[in-house]
């Protein structure tokens, strides 16, 4: 049989189906169709497309991936297709529009518009991109975080255990207590940890589907969906509060050990005592997300605490000082009585206080109690158990384990000192309206604190 001129029938998975876009000049059963003309408003399959590609007078029509918002393109007043964009109004227009009801208004193509919204998306992909990397980190940060959480809670425990089998009958309870403390306490920041990491990594897919509709929009032909689309995609959702950069190492757990090891040593009676100081540092230790460090006067006074001065720790010692003599145009050694005294309370947690000193200048520190029986001159952070804010009229230094670090920054007549114990930060600012950071010092204190005072009482 001769099949001359008989066209074989297109396999099933030509046609269009449910989600497809159809050739529009197709009888009967529609094609899928391979293009859309922007200029025709239609779509085409491969047979009716090729007018297109074989006349000149479809030459300059503009031939996009098959689309189903062609009609987007259309002026709904004027029936016209849209090829201006008024920047007044934010809107596609057609030529009409743009001699009728947006006259005078900004107007441009289409094309230009969509070139500078395509340099807008650039931006909001990078800043996406930027946030998935920062999301990452924090992710990565809260992994090493509970695992620090096990090992420290685990260390607690063990060294808790040692301590309080040395203990009589009458302690037996609070070691339970304890025990039973750290692991609640173990426990809830590990949930809190698999929490937050799960919330990251749900906006890191977000952020990654935000970044893929972009990226899909970023390279359609079709300028007028692209300036229906921007808008909104391009907007970003507010970033809940995240750990980010302010994520900080974990509090010391390990700091309770330290409170039940000073306990062990004493009598039944000194230890009932010292009970409320073990189970508050436990029930102390801070979340995984620490809270911001204040920034006005008003914020640190929140966390004011009142200094007594212990007299069994004063001493006073004889120092020399080299002074310059602007007469002589030299300079000239002094002898300095200077007088220190430490605090009675040993603080932890966040705390603030200030101090106002003299013509004569002032040492400004924090150390260990220990650190009061080796002698004087044990505050000027000659050591590494003390840390010290040297002030005078005309210079301010930071010591620490014998190094000297110069301050810059002017100084009022007033300092005041932020710790903050478990976090690790110790600040001392100028006191004025805005605060003025002098010095921040981020370590792990492995005891309370006490601060002191160094001040010169004259010359010799």
């Amino acid at each position: 049989m001769d099949h001359t001129g008989l066209q074989a029938a297109p396999p099933d998975r030509c046609y269009a189906g449910p989600g497809d876009v159809a050739c529009d000049f197709c009888a009967g059963r529609k094609l899928k169709a391979l293009k859309s003309c922007l200029v025709c408003l239609a779509s085409y399959c491969e047979q009716h497309l090729q007018p297109h590609y074989e006349s000149s007078t479809f030459e300059k029509h503009k031939l996009v991936d098959p689309s189903k918002k062609l009609q987007e393109n259309i002026c709904s007043r004027h029936d016209e297709v849209m090829k201006m964009f008024c920047r007044t109004d934010q809107q596609c227009i057609c030529y009409l529009c743009s001699v009728d009801e947006h006259k005078g208004h900004d107007k441009v193509s289409a094309a230009a518009e969509r070139t500078e919204k395509q340099k807008e998306l650039g931006v909001s992909r990078q800043q996406i991109q930027q946030r998935i990397q920062d999301r990452e980190k924090d992710v990565k940060v809260l992994q090493q975080e509970a695992e620090a959480i096990d090992r420290s809670a685990d260390e607690a425990v063990e060294d808790s255990e040692k301590i309080f089998t040395e203990l009589v009958q009458f302690i037996e309870k609070r070691r339970s207590e304890v025990k039973e403390r750290i692991r609640s306490r173990q426990k809830e920041e590990a949930s809190r940890a698999e929490e937050l990491q799960e919330k990251l990594k749900r906006e890191i897919a977000e952020l990654r589907r935000k970044d893929a509709e972009l990226e899909q929009l970023s390279h359609t032909e079709d300028h007028i969906h692209f300036l229906h689309s921007y808008p909104s995609l391009s907007r970003l959702s507010e970033s809940t509060d995240s750990p980010g950069t302010d994520i900080s190492p974990l509090r010391n757990i390990k700091g309770m050990t330290a409170a039940v090891s000073e306990a062990r040593d004493k009598l039944r009676g000194i230890l009932r005592e010292e009970w409320p100081k073990i189970s508050l540092t436990v029930t102390e230790v801070d979340v995984l997300l620490p809270q911001p460090e204040p920034k006005t006067r008003a914020e640190f006074l929140q966390y004011s605490r009142k200094i007594t001065l212990d007299p069994n720790t004063a001493r006073t010692y004889v120092s020399f000082s080299s002074v310059s003599n602007r007469e002589k145009k030299g300079k000239y050694s002094r002898l300095l009585k200077l007088r220190e005294v430490l605090s009675k309370e040993g603080l932890t947690g966040r705390c603030y206080w200030e101090v106002e000193w003299s013509s004569w200048g002032a040492s400004v520190a924090v150390s260990y109690k220990d650190i009061s029986s080796e002698g004087p001159c044990n505050l000027s952070g000659c050591n590494d158990r003390s840390w010290a804010l040297d002030c005078s009229n005309n210079s301010c230094e930071f010591r620490h384990n014998s190094i000297k670090t110069p301050i810059p920054a002017p100084l009022h007549s007033t300092i005041g000192v932020y710790l903050d114990h478990r976090a690790g930060i110790l600040s001392f600012y100028s006191v004025s309206e805005p605060m003025t950071l002098l010095h921040r010092v981020q370590t792990t204190f492995t005891q309370p604190l006490h601060p002191g005072f160094t001040f010169c009482d004259g010359d010799v």
